[in-house]
């Protein structure tokens, strides 16, 4: 398989720079894998999709406003994007660094004129370790000084700089661990009243935790899939998550994962006899078409990039001409897509 086999044309005019006014204001395409049909409908409709019995499993993650303004010591600028912490005090992350001249390990930073930081040896090919000083809030929380002086990072495909609206629209209204720098944005369409209508229809919602990482918005760069290497994230199943989701297949009930980054986490967490198991740990799961799913029986997701790792695995759900066929008729009825864009259930 080759990284174009996954392309399609998007004009610009359909990339959502904005939310729908209301959260569940947005439009919805259905697609019945089993009878290759795909109809249009509105989210807010969603519950029509589900069945008493189905197991929904969320992630509640939430976004951190990663990205931070400073200068270096000598006085040059910097901007430091953080991507994932690397100790349990929160003081040492990797991140990546642009300015004019890459910091070399030593190099002060002065960052929101009051959080300083160090960069050290050590990281990825691109990115930094740097450790952050002893400037956090008054209880020593460097997650709630973040709030305070970080600038919340949306997707490069929205052309504009963060709005005061984007620190809770950019985020589900479940989630509750803060560590992502990205949303799992098919669950950015959800409201209380949606989520109390698929309760009140006997569907069981689980949470599970990954903090979504840059990977989800950086280009392939190889030619052929099977060539490309996912960016660890972080992720944690809780054991009544667990619980529920193994009744549930055990008793041929569906498991339906909210967004990719749900679906990688459980399906990475499947051992060779199909139970979910329990726990935290780093995955860097790569699915794509050939892949045959354990645990999720549906998806709802939103519209993703072209030849990108998320459309690989909806490719890899629904088959690859399916959905690339859902995908072209979307551009020709003129859905909004990526983050801020509508949704997709596939079932």
């Amino acid at each position: 398989m080759y990284v174009t086999d996954f392309d399609y044309e998007l004009p610009d005019e359909l990339i959502a720079q904005y939310p729908a006014e209301q959260r569940d204001a947005s439009r919805l395409m259905v697609l019945d894998r089993q009878q290759q049909k795909i109809q249009s409908d509105l989210f807010v409709h969603i519950d029509r999709y589900f069945k008493c019995g189905d197991v929904l499993v969320v992630n509640d993650t939430r976004v951190i406003p990663a990205r931070l303004l400073g200068h270096k010591e000598s006085g040059g600028k910097i901007e430091v994007f953080l991507v994932r912490k690397l100790d349990l005090e929160g003081e040492c992350w990797l991140c990546l660094t642009r300015s004019s001249k890459s910091p070399k390990p030593g190099t002060r930073l002065l960052l929101a004129d009051r959080l300083k930081a160090t960069v050290l040896e050590g990281g990825e090919q691109g990115y930094r370790h740097i450790r952050f000083e002893g400037c956090f809030d008054a209880d020593g929380d460097f997650l709630a000084l973040l709030d305070e002086i970080g600038k919340l990072p949306l997707p490069p495909y929205i052309s504009r700089e963060p709005q005061r609206e984007d620190r809770e629209r950019y985020q589900t209204t479940f989630s509750a661990k803060p560590g992502a720098v990205a949303a799992p944005t098919a669950g950015l369409h959800f409201t209380e009243q949606v989520l109390e209508r698929l309760r009140a229809k006997g569907v069981i919602i689980c949470p599970l935790t990954l903090h979504v990482g840059l990977g989800t918005f950086l280009p392939i760069r190889v030619e052929k899939v099977l060539d490309h290497r996912m960016h660890g994230e972080h992720y944690q199943i809780p054991q009544q998550t667990a619980d529920e989701v193994n009744l549930a297949k055990q008793q041929g009930r569906r498991v339906v994962a909210l967004g990719t980054t749900a679906t990688r986490t459980l399906e990475f967490s499947v051992d060779d006899q199909g139970v979910l198991q329990a726990g935290d740990g780093m995955t860097d799961m790569f699915i794509y078409p050939g892949y045959q799913f354990k645990i999720v029986d549906a998806l709802v997701t939103n519209f993703h990039l072209p030849q990108s790792t998320l459309l690989m695995l909806v490719s890899a759900l629904a088959g690859k001409e399916f959905v690339l066929k859902a995908y072209q008729q979307a551009v020709e009825e003129k859905y909004r897509f990526f983050s801020y864009g509508d949704c997709m259930f596939i079932h």
